[in-house]
């Protein structure tokens, strides 16, 4: 797999996590700290697409 392929991969992940934290914040019964590992998930995906990139 191509880096740029790499790169596609972890912004679609990006993005799905994305709508997920969104969709989750609004969802009544889920918890602060499922949604806080939700967001570290997408932290880390950004940093390896930005440590990719340069």
């Amino acid at each position: 797999m191509s880096v740029d392929a790499h790169i596609e991969k972890l912004r679609e992940k990006h993005d799905k996590i994305s709508k997920a934290v969104e969709q989750a914040q609004r969802a009544p019964g889920v918890t602060d700290f499922e949604i806080a590992e939700m967001k570290k998930e997408k932290l880390r995906l950004k940093e390896e697409i930005t440590r990719l990139n340069a």
